[in-house]
């Protein structure tokens, strides 16, 4: 597998273009993605129990399995604008199939921004008619643009990688997230395309379990947003022979791709926290299930899946990432272990903290149910890198292990959510 340029226009037969519609002050705020041909289509979405149109509209048009177009905004989400946001939304996919002289169930779409706020359609239509003389395939630079909100940077990314019967695939992506993270989605837009040959189902499976590590393992605040959304096209140019199995070698490779194009962007968003300063990675491992637990799948012939297991640890990671004395601790370069650790304890997982052992910025601050002999001032310089790692080991036999990346929380998170409208 190797790193290539052209993010999602880097695969055969995708184009793309942003353009400045005018639903934010400055920067582009519209774009299309385009396949030029029916690719397979598959989506994962926002567990909020409060869903933005686009969302629900979505998980409708993907029943088919097919889609050869996105149409998505930035600078206004679209959400919680009663009949008219829904008629909106519509509005906003059905002009673009009918720019793009494509049937309406062919097109997904995507908004994110302010919450509450009447989507300009006015606007939006200009945009996609602008845009879809713009379409290009040459960089996505304007269209990895036209998705952002609070981001400070672009993300983008695209690999080749080899086939069997001497093909060669492509996968590109572009995802926006800053602010309101938390699994599961977040605040946050990914868009994927590919040229591989998929059978639906493989890539619909594959994307989630994906997610489950990447995207979903990913926090900056503890928010889970109402238009979250990952999705991936993948129309089939690159000629390989049809991917219907997760168990074939070249199901195994791209698979390997998706994950490690997922995971580079839901490191960037996490980099890229409202106000952060650090990258926070929060291992934790050695943590058994739950013996009761087992006992019953076992009673009844069923065997917890590998997300199932790695569930628990990641409940204590997670626990650890979302809280606050953590993450102004890790701000303020303090080796304060005793946060990490009370965190861990109401994570709603059983331990023993006489067992435990934390390790902070490389070196261990706790074991044996009391703090080493470190030196503070050495940990709080390891501290001020741009990557922290925090690890903490149960020392559980056959346990489990999961990671989850982070931020830290800064001055600047409050000032700008303070001054975000929503």
């Amino acid at each position: 597998m190797e790193i290539i340029s052209g993010g999602i226009v880097a695969p055969l037969g995708f184009k793309t273009a942003g353009v400045y519609c005018g639903i934010k002050r400055k920067r582009n705020d519209l774009a299309l993605i385009v396949s030029d041909v029916d690719a397979t289509a598959a989506g994962v979405f926002t567990t909020n129990i409060v869903q933005a149109p686009c969302v629900l509209c979505n998980q409708t048009h993907l029943q088919d399995g097919l889609a050869r177009a996105i149409v998505v905004n930035s600078g206004n989400a679209n959400a919680c604008n009663g009949e008219s946001g829904w008629a909106d939304a519509v509005a906003m996919s059905n002009h673009a199939a009918e720019v793009l002289k494509l049937p309406p169930r062919r097109v997904l779409s995507a908004s994110t921004g302010v919450i509450g706020h009447k989507l300009p359609v006015e606007k939006i239509i200009a945009g996609i008619e602008e845009a879809a003389t713009k379409l290009h395939g040459d960089t996505c630079d304007d269209t990895a643009q036209a998705i952002m909100t609070t981001d400070t940077f672009l993300k983008q990314v695209a690999v080749e990688f080899p086939l069997e019967g001497g093909k060669t695939a492509r996968l590109g992506a572009i995802a926006k997230g800053s602010g309101m993270i938390a699994p599961n989605m977040a605040t946050m837009l990914g868009f994927l395309t590919s040229d591989v040959a998929i059978e639906q189902a493989v890539l619909s499976e594959m994307l989630k379990r994906v997610c489950w590590y990447t995207f979903n393992s990913i926090t900056v605040d503890g928010d889970t947003s109402t238009n979250d959304m990952v999705l991936c096209l993948a129309n089939g140019l690159a000629g390989n022979k049809l991917i219907d199995s997760l168990e074939s070698a070249d199901a195994r490779e791209f698979e390997k791709a998706l994950y490690s194009v997922c995971l580079f962007l839901a490191k960037e968003i996490a980099r890229d926290g409202e106000g952060a300063t650090k990258l926070v990675e929060v291992t934790v491992q050695n943590v058994a299930v739950p013996e009761k637990l087992a006992a019953t799948y076992a009673a009844n012939g069923l065997e917890l899946s590998p997300e199932q297991r790695a569930g628990f640890p990641r409940a204590v990671a997670k626990t650890v990432a979302n809280s606050p004395l953590v993450k102004t601790a890790l701000f303020g370069n303090d080796p304060n272990w005793g946060r990490i650790l009370a965190a861990a304890g109401r994570a709603g997982i059983a331990f023993d903290p006489e067992r435990v052992e934390i390790a902070l910025a490389g070196t261990t601050v706790y074991r044996s149910g009391m703090p080493t002999d470190f030196n503070g001032y050495v940990v709080s310089e390891a501290m001020k890198a741009k990557e922290v790692q925090i690890l903490i080991d149960f020392h559980q036999p056959s346990g489990e292990t999961a990671t989850v990346w982070t931020c830290d929380f800064s001055y600047d998170y409050v000032k700008i959510n303070a001054e975000y409208h929503t």
